[in-house]
C-alpha cells in the first residue's frame, strides 16, 4: 500500500513509506555518523558504532563478578554477545542491557530499553535505544511515530553502498532512515534474493531509491513526506498501480543508483535536465520506462508524482 512519511502503517502489511526525510536524503551518510545523542536538528537516522566493552544486564546481581565481553556479533537485526564465562546472550534477552559504544573516540552508554519483533516482519527485532542516564532516544520518530532502531553488520561506504566489514563491525540503523526503511520493506542485506544474488544489492538499490540518489554518489534529492510506489520482480514489494493514478514511472534502480530516470521526484530540488548534466550516464537512455529500466539491469522500480 502507498504510504507517506509519518503516516501509520497497517499491521500485517510491510510499510511502503515514502522517501526518507530531506535531511536523511540530502546529506552524505559520512557526515552524520558522529551525531550522538540525538539532541539537535542536525541529528540523522544512522549512527556508526563499535561495541568496545561491557555488557551490564540489569538482571545481574552486583555481588556477582560480571563476566567480560569476548565477542560481539550481529545476526540479522539482533545482537549476539559472548561472555568470558562462555555464555551467550542474544536477541530479546539483551533487553535492559547497557552497551558502551566508542563513537568518534568518545564512550557513550546506550541502554536497550526494550526489544520486540517487528509486527510487519517477525524476522526483525526492533530496539528501543536510549542514552543511559538521560532516557533520550537515539532515533528520530519514524512514519509510525516510533523511535526505534537495530544493528546491521557491515559498514556504509563513502558512496552510500552498505558493504561487508570485519567481525564485530556494525551500524546502528534507525527505522526513521532510508536503511531502516529498506530493511523493513523486506530487503534484508544478510540474505539471498530469490534469484540467488545477494539481497544486499536490492537493499542498496532501495536505499538509493528512498533517498532519490540518482547518481549513486551518496547525494539524495528527496523531500520528507513524498509519496512513492515501489516494486521489484520478486514480489518482495508489489506495485499499487491501480490505487493512485496520479503517480507515474520515475526510475529503475540498482545498487549504484538509477538506471534511467523518467522524471525527477522533486523538480524544485533538481530538474531532469540538470540531473542529466551532472550525471552523464543518465543522459544516454533516450526514454525511461519499466521495460527499458529492466533491460538495463534495474532491480527495483518506483512511481512518484
Amino acid at each position: 500500500m502507498l504510504r507517506r512519511d509519518r503516516a501509520l502503517a497497517n499491521a500485517g502489511v510491510r510499510p511502503k513509506q515514502a522517501t526518507g526525510t530531506s535531511a536523511d536524503g540530502n546529506i552524505n551518510l559520512l557526515r552524520d555518523r558522529w551525531v550522538i545523542p540525538v539532541l539537535d536538528a542536525r541529528h540523522r537516522a544512522v549512527i556508526v558504532a563499535f561495541l568496545t566493552w561491557a555488557v551490564a544486564p540489569l538482571w545481574l546481581k552486583l555481588a556477582v563478578a560480571q563476566p567480560s565481553v569476548v565477542n560481539t556479533e550481529v545476526s540479522g537485526t539482533a545482537f549476539r554477545i559472548t561472555l568470558s564465562d562462555g555464555s551467550v546472550t542474544q536477541g530479546t534477552s539483551l533487553a535492559g542491557a547497557v552497551l558502551v559504544f566508542d563513537i568518534d573516540g568518545k564512550p557513550v552508554r546506550v541502554r536497550i530499553t526494550a526489544i520486540a519483533p517487528d509486527q510487519n516482519d517477525k524476522a526483525l527485532l526492533l530496539h528501543d535505544l536510549r542514552v543511559d542516564g538521560t532516557d533520550t532516544p537515539l532515533c528520530r520518530p519514524d512514519p509510525d511515530g516510533k523511535q526505534l532502531g537495530f544493528p546491521l553488520a557491515g559498514r556504509t561506504a563513502p558512496d552510500g553502498r552498505f558493504v561487508e566489514a570485519g567481525p564485530g563491525v556494525f551500524e546502528l540503523v534507525c527505522t526513521s532512515g532510508a536503511q531502516g526503511k529498506c530493511v523493513r520493506f523486506g530487503y534484508h542485506p544478510w540474505e539471498r534474493a530469490p534469484d540467488g544474488r545477494p539481497m544486499r544489492d536490492y537493499f542498496d538499490a532501495c536505499v538509493r531509491m528512498v533517498r532519490a540518489d540518482y547518481c549513486g554518489d551518496g547525494h539524495g534529492w528527496t523531500r520528507d513526506g513524498t509519496l512513492i510506489d515501489v516494486w521489484d520482480d520478486h514480489g518482495i514489494q508489489k506495485t499499487d498501480a491501480t490505487s493512485n493514478p496520479t503517480l507515474s514511472f520515475e526510475a529503475g534502480w540498482r545498487s549504484d543508483g538509477a538506471i534511467c530516470v523518467a522524471h525527477t521526484r522533486i523538480p524544485e530540488n533538481i530538474t531532469l535536465d540538470k540531473l542529466k548534466a551532472s550525471c552523464p550516464r543518465l543522459a544516454v537512455a533516450p526514454t525511461c520506462d519499466e521495460a527499458s529500466a529492466r533491460a538495463g539491469g534495474a532491480l527495483l522500480f518506483n512511481r512518484s508524482r
